[in-house]
């Protein structure tokens, strides 16, 4: 939580110009010229300082604002870095693979949707990337799906739905490492609560692609034998792989800090990787340092499989310092404090600030089309009302992700809505509909927010 004290209080008028600029500025960029976040963002910080030369705040008060809100995101920095070490470790491992291999043992003729459904759940479990769950074994389902003569949009919101399940309830998903850090909430805790909305969910989604899978039989399914055998070829799938995930389970039920659960995990997988290839020392530690690549020669599975690293993390550490450094600034020239005040009055329950914060995340998703900006910015903004009417932080941890994280791949002009659209070749518009589980996570937070269910107090 922001600990800024603003040096000036501008007007109200004043303050959501500026907010408007700046969400206009990143409308524009992210939208229209299809930049990276990280530019507007930057933009936004040089126009925040501008502001605050005119209103004549001190330089080093402008700095130490842009250094207090960097801090707070410490944390999820080391954090980003283990998960970065922990997915290249279950490579080498061969954890990843081995569970994406069992996820494809389940393809059956039958309740194809929900099928299809429950993989991309289990292998965005795996992986933790929702964007490379859809762009490798979506890609292949709707494949099938178009072969098999099988509804496209279907197959695609199933797929989506799933992974998004994954992203959104994987310790290795970078949004939900952000969503506690941002809170400071331990990460298997904040994964535990978020269960509360997240298995509903997932229970509603999956009758409803059941009911909704075609009854005839489906007989061609080499594109999944292909997909196995290349796993195969590996030679990385094996049962005792699947030991480090046992490892991180039982670490979890023992409220094991995640940074030490994420780093015991990690020597665990590589201990492990020694039982069906030898990689000398500088080789693990080059993997570990720039990510795992995959030489099978099966564009899928090497897409799916080449990643990792402490590089790869990089994108997100740098997006996550820039938000809150030009957080800091919003609280330390007063803005967020003028905003927050003509809505004071309204926040006076707890099911209006929940709502308050479901629909902040879908606006600035909606807005602004950056589903890291939604968790962010929410996060930073509502901190102390939780803490007004009493809620834990990891309600809010919960929030965010149910109407930050999932709702993204539901805008057409958002990022994740034109990747999707872009790989798998079916607009936003089409498979909205059937995306059950996206649509469902915000609706149930609201639903419990306002009826007070499943929430926990500080005590």
């Amino acid at each position: 939580m922001f600990r800024i004290s603003s040096t000036i209080t501008p007007p109200f008028r004043e303050a959501l110009f500026l907010i408007l600029v700046i969400i206009t500025l990143m409308a524009v960029c992210i939208i229209q010229l299809e930049a990276v976040p990280h530019m507007p963002i930057l933009f936004s910080i040089l126009l925040l300082i501008l502001y605050g030369f005119i209103k004549k705040v001190p330089f080093n008060l402008l700095e130490e604002g842009l250094i207090e809100g960097a801090k707070t995101g410490l944390g999820a920095v080391f954090i980003f870095f283990f998960i970065g070490i922990l997915i290249s470790s279950w490579m080498i491992g061969g954890t990843i693979p081995t569970l994406i291999y069992l996820g494809f043992q389940f393809i059956s003729p039958h309740f194809f949707f929900a099928i299809v459904f429950l993989i991309t759940c289990i292998i965005g479990l795996a992986i933790g990337s929702s964007l490379t769950t859809v762009a490798t074994v979506g890609v292949a389902f709707v494949g099938i799906a178009s072969a098999m003569d099988i509804s496209l949009v279907i197959t695609a919101g199933a797929v989506v739905s799933g992974a998004f399940f994954g992203d959104k309830m994987s310790p290795l998903s970078d949004t939900t490492n952000l969503a506690s850090a941002i809170v400071r909430v331990d990460l298997f805790e904040h994964i535990r609560n978020m269960g509360w909305t997240t298995i509903p969910a997932f229970v509603i989604a999956i009758v409803g692609y059941a009911l909704l899978s075609p009854s005839k039989e489906i007989q061609q399914l080499e594109q999944i034998n292909v997909l196995k055998d290349g796993l195969l070829q590996t030679g990385m799938i094996h049962w005792y792989s699947l030991l480090p995930l046992v490892f991180l389970i039982v670490l979890s039920a023992k409220k094991v800090p995640a940074m030490l659960a994420l780093a015991l995990t990690s020597v665990s997988a590589i201990a492990v990787a020694y039982f069906h290839q030898f990689f000398p020392a500088s080789v693990v530690l080059q993997i570990l340092f720039s990510g795992y690549t995959s030489e099978t020669g099966i564009d899928v599975i090497d897409s799916l499989l080449s990643r990792g690293g402490m590089t790869s993390m990089m994108f997100t550490i740098s997006l996550v310092l820039l938000a809150l450094s030009m957080g800091g600034l919003l609280f330390t020239l007063g803005i967020v404090q003028s905003l927050l005040q003509k809505v004071e009055s309204l926040l006076t329950s707890v099911g209006k600030v929940i709502s308050a914060v479901a629909f902040t995340a879908i606006g600035v998703n909606v807005l602004i089309g950056e589903q890291y900006l939604s968790i962010l910015l929410t996060g930073e903004t509502f901190q102390a009302h939780f803490q007004k009417v009493g809620l834990a932080n990891k309600n809010l941890a919960r929030v965010m992700e149910d109407a930050g994280t999932v709702v993204n791949p539901l805008v057409p002009w958002s990022v994740c809505g034109i990747f999707i659209t872009d790989v798998l070749s079916i607009s936003t518009i089409d498979y909205l509909p059937f995306a059950f589980f996206c649509l469902l996570c915000p609706v149930l937070t609201i639903l419990f927010g306002v009826t007070g269910k499943t929430l926990t107090y500080n005590k």
